[in-house]
């Protein structure tokens, strides 16, 4: 007697983005989708979700017409389609207007996809639950995700308390988002029994990576606990830091008694056999291979197994400047292992400190960030906390959602030290509606609103990307690059998986920028910019005021970290001048390491007297960045 159906749900987006940067054309992603309708496997399909429009948009191409396009053969062959958004954040990293969020899934829900998939990297429930109240209006199915993580106030009954809340809210389905695979398989079917105890009906689904090793026993354990839907990859972009291997779940749970469809085994082949052409065709130069590996590590300080190819590549560049800093203080060097086992259980010592933030885009970051900067900090003899970049302080301080548990004392005292506040209102109160400005802006360009408004919201979700890509920018500076790699063989920028294209500085002060730096998923893109009207000519690198030679004694401020150097990290802040009179404790720009933006303030009251770089470019430990006096 069978034990049940369970239908698999390919994530062929997630795929991509778990191994590593680009999204297959649009003309790869038509020719695949009949392959992977003519399997006869598949329920579902993720055609959409976080990363996919901005990595779309970097490549010169239009994310609408895309999506309507890979959407449509699934809806065609009854296949429902289904995508990843972040509630609060929209399709990006960063928070989003009420009214944006809205237009959001009136718009996915007119180009084809059936099914979202809210989550919230806190798991806040204000924040997935107006993401199901938009997604409903909109007609669409509302998934909503509990962000799995391992910790003693992660329990079981908090899942399943969470899911309450979830379905009371409205929530049509439960997602299980296992994302960085560290759920122990007893411990999820004790989640799973609860909630389809509670809600015998509601459809449950399963979503986890692979990296850490438990993936596989805990598709079992689920599925034997009441969840009906599988998310599984293929070869040859399954296992490592990727999702479970289709014809693994697929034998594995037929074999345990369960009703599970058949695989049309020619049209696998003909799916896998594309996907390696795509890799061919010029995905694999944005592939880190690290990211084939699976990790147990991984365990212990439970980040996501799709970080692992940035992380190795900070730990390289700040183990570089690490060693450099020991040699000259006469210090015996790291070795890039000793300094991950340290950032390992600094992670695991840090988190529960910070609130036990699930790991999970973009707090997986932060915490990481955070411990690897208190490691550098600590080997030079200084203390924990030294450096906390501004969008950290704002997780910290509940500005993006109310964080699971509470802030170690000390961390509420530096806090209070510098006059920052705990916020508790809704999160969404801080950033108000939007769309009439990029109206205004549409119209002034005379760009149309596209169909349904679908372009009104390209521009609103990701605007930075999208002006890129309406100015060729973004094409021109795709293309460059991957040309180059084709031509000298090279694949990731030395052994990461950071797109580096060097187009100009930008300029500095109140000049219009020659560069945009365009943040996707953590990972900043620089891209050429240019203007219809007159452009400006750029400074020197370094500004300097005639009245530099004034009496006075000079003070000099310096970089606390190795990074890139900007005056500003957004368009409405005013850039540093020279001649501008600052008190301690002002800013004076930012330093940015690892994805994040570290402020820089100053020490000391003074005149600014020289601005000693150009904003973008990179410094070292201990330059000197303003002098005042």
């Amino acid at each position: 007697m069978s034990k049940g159906k369970i239908k698999f749900s390919l994530v062929y987006r997630d795929m991509w983005q778990s191994s590593g940067k680009y999204m297959p054309h649009v003309d790869q992603l038509v020719k695949v989708a009949p392959a992977i309708i003519e399997m006869g496997c598949f329920s579902r399909v993720e055609t959409n979700g976080g990363g996919f429009e901005q990595i779309t948009l970097l490549s010169g191409e239009n994310p609408n017409n895309v999506v309507r396009q890979w959407t449509k053969p699934f809806k065609d062959a009854g296949i429902q389609t289904h995508m990843l958004d972040r509630s609060l954040n929209g399709l990006r990293m960063s928070p989003v207007p009420a009214d944006v969020r809205k237009l959001f899934y009136k718009v996915k829900k007119a180009q084809g996809i059936d099914i979202t998939r809210p989550f919230d990297g806190l798991n806040d429930s204000r924040n997935v639950l107006s993401s199901v109240k938009y997604a409903k209006e909109a007609g669409m199915i509302a998934q909503a995700a509990l962000c799995l993580t391992y910790s003693k106030i992660h329990t079981v009954d908090y899942y399943i308390n969470l899911a309450d809340t979830y379905i009371k809210g409205g929530a049509d389905e439960i997602c299980l988002k296992d994302m960085a695979g560290i759920g122990r398989p007893a411990w999820l079917g004790k989640i799973v029994a609860g909630i389809k105890k509670n809600h015998p009906d509601i459809p449950m689904e399963y979503h986890s990576h692979s990296a850490p090793g438990f993936s596989i026993a805990s598709i079992l354990e689920v599925c034997r606990a009441g969840v009906q839907y599988v998310d599984v990859a293929m070869e040859p972009l399954s296992w490592g830091t990727c999702h479970a291997d289709l014809l693994a779940v697929q034998a594995m749970l037929k074999d345990d008694g369960f009703d599970v469809p058949e695989i049309n085994m020619n049209a696998y082949m003909k799916v896998r056999s594309l996907t390696q052409s795509f890799i061919d065709d010029f995905l694999g130069f944005y592939i880190n291979p690290r990211n084939r590996y699976m990790n147990s590590l991984l365990i212990a300080p439970g980040l996501p197994g799709g970080m692992m190819g940035s992380l190795m590549a900070d730990l390289e560049n700040n183990l570089k400047s690490l060693n450099k800093w020991k040699v000259k203080n006469n210090k015996p060097s790291l070795t890039q292992d000793e300094l991950l086992v340290k950032l390992f259980q600094e992670v695991k010592y840090i988190w529960p400190m910070v609130g036990y933030p699930p790991l999970v885009t973009p707090y997986s970051q932060y915490v990481k960030n955070l411990a690897l900067m208190n490691v550098v900090q600590m080997e030079k003899g200084k203390k924990r906390w030294g450096l906390i970049a501004d969008n950290i302080w704002d997780m910290l301080m509940g500005k993006a959602g109310k964080l699971p548990g509470d802030i170690a004392p000390e961390l509420k005292a530096i806090a209070k030290e510098q006059g920052r506040e705990q916020f508790t209102a809704d999160p969404q109160s801080l950033f108000p509606d939007a769309l009439d400005d990029f109206k205004k802006e549409m119209k002034e360009k005379g760009w149309d609103f596209g169909q349904d408004n679908e372009e009104l919201f390209e521009l609103a979700m990701h605007p930075e990307q999208y002006r890129a890509y309406k100015s060729g920018a973004a094409k021109k500076a795709f293309e460059e690059d991957l040309a180059l790699k084709r031509k000298t063989g090279a694949g990731l920028n030395k052994g990461t998986d950071k797109l580096v294209i060097d187009s100009g500085e930008s300029s500095v002060g109140t000049m219009k920028p020659s560069t945009l730096y365009v943040d996707v998923e953590g990972e900043k893109f620089k891209v050429s910019v240019s203007y219809d009207d007159k452009e400006q000519t750029a400074q020197s690198s370094a500004v300097t005021a005639a009245s530099a030679t004034q009496g006075g004694a000079t003070h000099e401020i310096l970089a606390p970290l190795e990074g890139k150097f900007y005056l500003t990290k957004e368009s409405s802040e005013t850039a540093l001048e020279v001649g501008d009179q600052i008190e301690k404790g002002d800013l004076i720009g930012y330093v940015e390491a690892m994805k994040t933006f570290n402020a820089i303030r100053s020490d000391k009251a003074g005149k600014v007297i020289e601005i000693c770089f150009k904003t973008g470019v990179d410094v070292e430990e201990d330059d000197v960045l303003v002098k005042i006096n």
